[in-house]
């Protein structure tokens, strides 16, 4: 195991103890394996924001070697809340409230014209608020490094934190750094905008190579933040990315090529045996069959029982997260199944989240009329049972009528009828705030409309899978767990933790080779017969392609026999026991290592 050579590491984070995106992920499941190296000498910088903060931060006393220096930073109108952040290994944490020191961010911009020529102009709140923090937290690591006793090194996530890097590096702060881009700002907008990155040319140039990102930068008005992501690469010590496919990323976007690469893990003690996630798949399957009973039944019957389920999620970057192509492929698999007149039916969910006004009425009416009909059979199930038993040895034939009461059948029809709608199930589970929402227009462009025809139904689900959500009421690992495929064919995904937690729940998932964790798991499958995490071509593919390729193994995945998906959820569950953090952690040492020893010479 690789020693850590410094005495104190500090991480500084937009997402500590805050969470907005997958970085949150990284910092709070790798804490833990960071704390066996570091021990208290450990600390976690973030900003405070008190609803986000709250029933995860303890605030305590302040330490009082500290003391001084955090009245003296509260005389700027910094002030540092000192405490633990409640995850596994509970971290030490400083989390600055810098809102009395918002009306610096104008001579902050100008410092970092003067001192790198970073061009703040256009910017909004959206820039103006992280730099604010970094610059404060600028003010409280000089501190920190004169109070602590020993070789320090400081690793900061991202350019909403790079302010921080830079006016350390103008001070001459002896510290060693660490500078990790999870993805460029730059190369997220191109994407965004329907530029593949890496598509080739004749000559074997790609599109980041023959552009002016300069230009870009101001093009998509990103060039604030994307000159400090690159200022912050340039001048740290040990620059890192998160996977080979961002590190070629950077190194055209932001002129450097990265020291380390830092792949994404996931502490996999907090995840379920495969024999753990077999029995909750059950359960969990049987939540969601519920749900599609009284999502669909009021309108047509279909064989649950024959019905797999298959789930894109994440963030709504339509794109980027190849929401696009997954609803075409869709509509391309719909079409073959219906063609051969298939007696299988797919359930495609999209949990996305966006603004909604609220669940859609009838919906709710439908739980309440199933759960209704639910409880009678509960009530009716004991006397049932003795029913079937006494038939059974008695060896009557069984039908309902000696089974049941006739007040319970005559009951049963009525509630039925009650369940009983005209038309065709919604698309969605909520009423959106925008009518134009684009899902919804592709989904309806493609003739995905869930009439009774066809074979693939789909439901855009667009809030987060809390558990309590008055539909599924499954969390989002829940739910995951609960389905048979996860589809994510990502146009842009500098990691992807989606595929991986797939695998850590025992789930097979479908992902592409413009995906961080494609490539990652790419060729370390044990057999190409069931590799578990698929990985499809997508690099320098047009979109037609992908589409027909998704389509194609969606289709070969719908006609696997119980065996093969049970062979493939082992080795998805394999795969992902290569991104533990326990075997990962290392290369984050390495890094660190790295930063001290720069300084050190």
């Amino acid at each position: 195991m690789i020693q850590a050579k410094s005495d104190y590491l500090i991480e500084v984070s937009w997402e500590v103890c805050n969470k907005v995106g997958g970085i949150y992920t990284v910092i709070q499941s790798k804490a833990d394996n960071i704390i066996n190296h570091y021990k208290d000498k450990y600390f976690l910088i973030g900003p405070y924001f008190a609803d986000k903060s709250h029933g995860i931060f303890l605030e305590e006393t302040t330490p009082k070697n500290l003391k001084d220096l955090f009245s003296e930073l509260e005389k700027e109108g910094i002030i540092v809340r000192t405490g633990k952040w409640l995850i596994k290994g509970e971290p030490n944490v400083y989390l600055i409230d810098f809102q009395n020191l918002k009306y610096k961010a104008n001579d902050i911009k100008r410092q970092l014209w003067e001192d790198f020529k970073i061009d703040s102009l256009r910017t909004g709140f959206d820039y103006d608020e992280p730099i604010v923090f970094s610059y404060a937290a600028n003010k409280l690591l000089k501190g920190l490094i004169e109070i602590l006793d020993g070789k320090t090194v400081i690793q900061f996530h991202e350019w909403l934190t790079g302010v921080a890097l830079l006016f350390l590096k103008k001070n001459d702060v002896k510290a060693g750094t660490v500078f990790t881009t999870h993805a460029t700002v730059l190369g997220r907008s191109l994407s965004s905008n329907n530029i593949d990155l890496f598509c080739r040319d004749a000559s074997n140039k790609c599109n980041l190579e023959k552009m002016d990102l300069n230009n870009k930068s101001y093009q998509y008005c990103v060039e604030a933040k994307h000159q400090v992501e690159k200022a912050s690469a340039q001048h740290a010590g040990i620059f890192t990315t998160v996977s080979e496919i961002t590190a070629l990323e950077a190194f055209y976007i932001l002129g450097r090529k990265a020291d380390v690469i830092l792949p994404n893990g996931l502490y996999m003690d907090n995840f379920p045996t495969f024999e753990e996630a077999s029995i909750k798949h059950k359960q969990n399957k049987w939540m969601i069959q519920q749900f599609l009973m009284y999502y669909f039944f009021p309108y047509y019957i279909f064989d649950v029982q024959n019905t797999l389920i298959y789930f894109l999620a994440g963030r709504y970057e339509f794109r980027d997260k190849g929401i696009d192509v997954f609803i075409k492929a869709l509509d391309q698999l719909n079409l073959r199944l219906k063609k051969e007149k298939s007696e299988k039916t797919i359930v495609a969910f999209i949990w996305v989240p966006t603004s909604i006004r609220g669940i859609k009425p009838e919906l709710l009416v439908n739980k309440t009329n199933y759960s209704a009909l639910r409880d009678s059979f509960d009530s009716e199930k004991e006397e049932a049972q003795k029913k079937i038993m006494v038939n059974l040895l008695s060896k009557v034939k069984l039908n309902e009528k000696n089974i049941f009461s006739e007040e319970f059948l005559g009951e049963l029809k009525r509630m039925i009828i009650m369940l009983k709608n005209k038309g065709n199930p919604p698309l969605s589970t909520h009423d959106l705030m925008d009518p134009n929402d684009m899902i919804m227009k592709s989904l309806l462009d493609c003739g995905l409309d869930n009439d009774e025809s066809d074979r693939v139904k789909v439901i855009f689900y667009p809030i987060y899978l809390t558990g309590a959500d008055r539909l599924l009421d499954l969390n989002y690992y829940q739910s995951m767990n609960g389905s048979h495929l996860g589809v994510f064919p990502s146009a842009y995904e500098p990691w992807g933790y989606t595929p991986l937690e797939a695998g850590a729940l025992g789930v097979s998932s479908v992902t592409t080779d413009l995906a961080g964790f494609g490539k990652y798991v790419r060729g370390k499958a044990a057999s190409e017969e069931y590799p578990g995490v698929f990985v499809l071509k997508r690099e320098n593919k047009t979109d037609e392609e992908i589409i027909k390729s998704l389509s194609d193994f969606m289709y070969y995945f719908a006609n696997l026999t119980k065996y093969d998906r049970v062979k493939n959820k082992l080795e998805a569950k394999r795969l992902a026991g290569l991104a533990d953090w326990k075997i990962l952690i290392e290369n984050y040492i390495k890094a660190h290592n790295m930063a001290l020893e720069k300084i050190m010479k």
